[in-house]
């Protein structure tokens, strides 16, 4: 079976989340674990994770991915940007624990003046020292669309942090607008962008994909995102990766600008059928 669902807000609580998910035929649900743009975690109501525990448990509800704050800038040499990301992941982590199946995710932002080898050794830095602390969920590093100086824009440099991190628990996230915005042209050579993921990360680390339209071109380094199917990839190149043979079981997330549940119900049953 095909899991697939989309980002969910946590505004009315995990549980609500949850229920939203289901009434939109989603098996799966991606979160902000708090204000994507900064802020203090919201304070622990064990309650509502343990109903959505078991709602989810209930309705088939796996995977589901906290996604780490934008304002997290684990590359930069600036020892507080470093000691504050380190933190924040190792907070949401410790809430992650308490949701079976979770997934964290980070990205590994920009460089800023900071060099780019420096830079990608800096993030798989933190991420390290944020897994000596942290329980056993898998951490997935997501692909950049190289505006300007972000780190880990192509697959060799999520490799780089990967390797650099050293722990069976980091995993690849594979965003696929970004990557398009990159210039890895999944629209008329998939299985050559997977060949290449497998050569430089591994498809084995391949542990999610954020199934995401573009209204940028091929290699713009901007990855706005576009209703599915309004954008520069397209519904078919989008639904190859669905049921590719390389990525079955892998779990997918839809990520699309001002939309409502009526639209992600109608593109998740686009896929699923």
């Amino acid at each position: 079976m095909l899991t697939i669902g989309c980002h969910l807000s946590t505004k009315e609580g995990y549980e609500v989340m949850a229920i939203e998910a289901a009434s939109i035929g989603a098996n799966t649900v991606q979160y902000f674990t708090r204000n994507p743009r900064g802020g203090t975690q919201r304070a622990l109501d064990q309650q509502d994770i343990d109903s959505f525990n078991a709602y989810a448990k209930e309705h088939g509800i796996v995977c589901p991915m906290g996604y780490a704050p934008y304002d997290l800038e684990p590359a930069q040499e600036d020892l507080s940007k470093q000691d504050f990301a380190r933190m924040v992941m190792l907070e949401d982590m410790k809430r992650l624990a308490l949701m079976p199946g979770s997934r964290y995710l980070v990205r590994p932002g920009s460089a800023g003046s900071t060099p780019k080898d420096q830079a990608l050794q800096n993030v798989s830095t933190v991420i390290s020292k944020v897994l000596e602390g942290a329980s056993d969920i898998p951490l997935l590093v997501v692909n950049m669309p190289g505006e300007g100086t972000q780190v880990g824009n192509t697959f060799e440099d999520i490799a780089v942090i990967m390797q650099g991190a050293n722990s069976n628990q980091v995993g690849f996230c594979l965003d696929t607008s970004s990557a398009f915005a990159m210039g890895y042209d999944i629209v008329n050579d998939l299985d050559g962008v997977l060949d290449k993921i497998d050569a430089t990360i591994g498809l084995d680390k391949l542990l999610a994909i954020h199934l995401n339209d573009i209204k940028e071109d091929l290699g713009s380094h901007a990855a706005r995102h576009a209703r599915i199917g309004e954008g520069k990839i397209g519904f078919e190149a989008l639904k190859a990766l669905t049921v590719h043979p390389k990525l079955k079981g892998l779990p997918f997330y839809l990520e699309e600008p001002d939309v409502h549940l009526d639209v992600y119900r109608s593109d998740i049953e686009r896929f699923r059928s």
